[in-house]
C-alpha cells in the first residue's frame, strides 16, 4: 500500500495573503501534500480565474497537482491539472472529453459504494467519501445535508481492498482523528480548516507527524 498524502483544499477566500500562506504550506508539506483544490464561490469566471493564477503558478513550482473544484469550464480554460465533480456536475466521461487524457477527474461520492464504482466505471481517476466527521466547511456540510448517510471505515477497507482506484476522505479531519482513515485505507485525507483555520505550517507538521511517524 502506497503512504496516504494531503490533499490540501483551499478555504472561499483565497485574497490577501492566502498565496503566501499557500506557499508556506507547500513548501512545510513537501512530499506529503500532492494536491491542491481551487474552490470559490460566488464569483465570475473571470475573477475566479484571476484568483486561481497566482496559485495555480505555486502549486506547479511545487509539483503539487491545481485541482479545479465544481468547473471544468474553468478547469478547462486555465489548463489545470483536474476538475472535482460533485453529483450534480456532470458525468466523468464529459470532462474527460473537454479536458483530454491527462486530466485528473475526481468525483464525490458520499458513503454510496453505488455512486463509487459508478464514478469508477465512468472513467474517474478517484473518488472521495465523506464527511467522516462533523465538517466546519460549509460546502461539505451543506453537500452532505441533515439526513445523509455518514460513512464508515469498513467502506474505506471495502473500496481499498478491491479498487485500484484511489479514494479520498473528506470532512472534519484533523491531526488528532486522521489516524483510522489511514488504516482503514484512504490514499488521500482531504483537509481544509484544520489546516487554513490556523498556523497553515503547525497543522501540516502535525499531519505529517501522525501520517509519517
Amino acid at each position: 500500500m502506497t503512504e496516504t498524502q494531503l490533499y490540501l483544499i483551499s478555504p472561499l477566500d483565497v485574497g490577501g495573503d492566502f498565496p503566501a500562506r499557500l506557499e508556506r504550506a507547500l513548501t512545510a508539506g513537501k512530499s506529503l501534500v500532492t494536491a491542491f483544490q481551487f474552490r470559490v464561490k460566488g464569483v465570475d469566471s473571470h475573477e475566479a480565474a484571476a484568483l486561481a493564477e497566482p496559485l495555480q503558478a505555486i502549486c506547479a513550482a511545487h509539483d503539487v497537482a491545481f485541482i479545479i473544484n465544481d468547473s471544468v469550464s474553468l478547469a478547462k480554460r486555465l489548463k489545470a491539472d483536474g476538475v472535482h465533480l460533485g453529483q450534480d456536475d456532470g458525468p466523468p466521461r464529459d470532462a474527460r472529453e473537454e479536458l483530454g487524457r491527462e486530466a485528473q477527474i475526481g468525483v464525490t461520492c458520499h458513503a454510496s459504494r453505488h455512486m463509487a464504482m459508478e464514478a469508477g466505471e465512468a472513467g474517474a481517476d478517484y473518488v472521495a467519501f465523506g464527511a467522516f466527521y462533523p465538517s466546519t466547511t460549509k460546502d461539505v456540510a451543506k453537500d452532505r445535508g441533515p439526513d445523509a448517510e455518514v460513512p464508515d471505515l469498513e467502506l474505506l477497507q471495502w473500496w481499498a481492498s478491491i479498487f485500484e482506484i484511489p479514494c479520498v476522505a473528506i470532512g472534519g479531519i484533523t491531526p488528532e482523528n486522521c489516524r483510522p482513515l489511514i488504516d482503514a485505507g484512504a490514499d488521500f485525507l482531504a483537509v481544509s480548516g484544520a489546516v487554513w483555520g490556523g498556523d497553515e505550517v503547525a497543522a501540516i507538521e502535525a499531519f505529517a507527524k501522525v501520517m509519517r511517524g
